[in-house]
């Protein structure tokens, strides 16, 4: 199987989730630090926002480890890219663009509401798919366990509304 966008092989499973493995422990081990990216988006908004929600120590005090976290994420999808031949943006959704056909901006506004919706889910579960699935079950804790199968629950029951009932 290919990369859509690049037609690429992908890294093999075996090293990315080493690859996660070993990111998971030095945090805990090293920096006594948790993983996930949803909390991330508290600590760029705390640089811009002045409010006591964003301002308090939980989000300020891991602003000097989780930045340069986020920053490498982005960096390294930057780079996979390259590796892969460069990439180039795009408003085409595949399917979704011919069963729907909708323009640039109506897309653009579909994709606000999912992003706001999945900003919804991770506040309401604690975190992000990251944090729980990864960190989270890697640590046994029950409520990652709670929040992982419920992700996946809803991912499944979506997929098989929109492709079996809708299209």
């Amino acid at each position: 199987m290919h990369l859509i966008l690049t037609d690429s092989a992908p890294i093999p499973w075996f090293v990315a989730g080493a690859a996660i493995a070993a990111v998971t422990l030095v945090l805990l081990y090293a920096g006594n630090r948790r993983l996930g990216v949803s909390t991330g988006f508290e600590n760029v908004c705390s640089l811009v926002v002045r409010t006591p929600y964003f301002t308090r120590s939980a989000i300020s005090g891991s602003n000097s480890w989780r930045l340069p976290l986020l920053a490498g994420l982005l960096l390294g999808g930057v780079i996979s890219a390259l590796l892969a031949g460069g990439w180039e943006t795009t408003w085409a959704l595949g399917r979704f663009d011919s069963e729907f056909g909708w323009g640039n901006g109506a897309k653009l506004a579909w994709m606000f509401g999912g992003g706001l919706l999945i900003g919804f889910g991770t506040r309401l579960a604690g975190g992000c798919t990251s944090g729980h699935g990864i960190f989270g079950l890697s640590n046994l804790e029950l409520p990652s366990l709670i929040s992982t199968v419920s992700f996946m629950a809803a991912g499944v029951v979506t997929t098989n509304l929109i492709y079996r009932v809708i299209l």
